[in-house]
């Protein structure tokens, strides 16, 4: 997928490539905080970045769950991100409108997990000409990604990459099948989803939990089994987030990860 970003740097540096960013967007400072230490990081550890926040959140546990500060506004402050830093950005769309829409504003359009069967919104996301990553959905096998690989494609759109984000295991909790990797990997680039696939949904507060401890184990697996991408969601304090903040990396232990992440990478190629 990312040979098809123009402004994507350290394309040809065979490390694995990054998509990274808060959940949501929550306004335009923390946006811009977030992207330029990531790109620091990135530039300094030769990995091609894609910065990731929505532009509005439509799985919530409850109604009053927080949802976008505007969607124009979110997807103004993507675009900005992308202007200031020469970065290609991604968000989640849910509806078929939010793909025309969204493509004004970023690179790379997100289809979520619940929705990946929807044919609608993955051939108007897939005729916007944009990349489409597809997150697999916790109830489907790694094979069935093949058709909606294929959705895309069939669309004349070539531009297209499989997230995987874990497996439900009970009602409230997520596995990842490390087997699934090499096996999507046949049908378009694969990306780890590593804090969605820690979360701990369902939970009798209505508030979704999750295991960051786990993140360096579960980041280090699925580049040893040959991810060619990762997918981190980033805060400078999680436990104030508006959303996913139970699954959030701490910005500030980032750059550890990276540096464990690249030396894994080196070893395998």
């Amino acid at each position: 997928m990312i040979q098809y970003l123009d402004n994507i740097h350290h394309k040809d540096s065979k490390n694995f490539f990054l998509i990274a960013g808060p959940c949501i967007i929550e306004g335009e400072d923390m946006a811009l905080k977030i992207a330029e230490k990531v790109v620091e990081l990135t530039n300094k550890y030769n990995i091609p970045y894609i910065f990731k926040g929505s532009f509005k959140k439509a799985n919530r546990s409850r109604v009053d769950s927080f949802t976008t500060i505007g969607e124009e506004k979110s997807l103004e402050i993507l675009k900005k991100v992308g202007q200031t830093f020469n970065i290609p950005t991604t968000t989640d769309i849910h509806e078929n409108e939010h793909a025309a829409l969204a493509a004004q504003y970023v690179d790379v359009l997100q289809i979520p997990a619940f929705l990946v069967r929807q044919t609608d919104l993955l051939v108007a996301a897939a005729k916007t000409g944009k990349c489409v990553s597809l997150k697999k959905g916790q109830f489907l096998s790694p094979e069935s990604m093949k058709f909606a690989v294929q959705k895309i494609t069939d669309s004349d759109n070539p531009r297209v990459a499989i997230i995987e984000r874990g497996n439900s295991f009970g009602y409230t909790d997520l596995i990842v099948d490390y087997r699934g990797i090499p096996t999507m990997r046949n049908y378009a680039p694969v990306i780890l989803d590593v804090t969605h696939s820690l979360q701990q949904p369902n939970q009798s507060s209505g508030v979704t939990g999750g295991r960051p401890d786990l993140i360096e184990t579960v980041a280090k697996a699925g580049i040893a089994v040959g991810a060619d991408g990762i997918f981190i969601e980033t805060h400078p304090t999680p436990e104030t987030a508006l959303s996913d903040g139970a699954n959030m990396l701490r910005l500030d232990l980032l750059e550890d990860l990276l540096q464990k992440l690249t030396r894994v990478r080196e070893a395998i190629l």
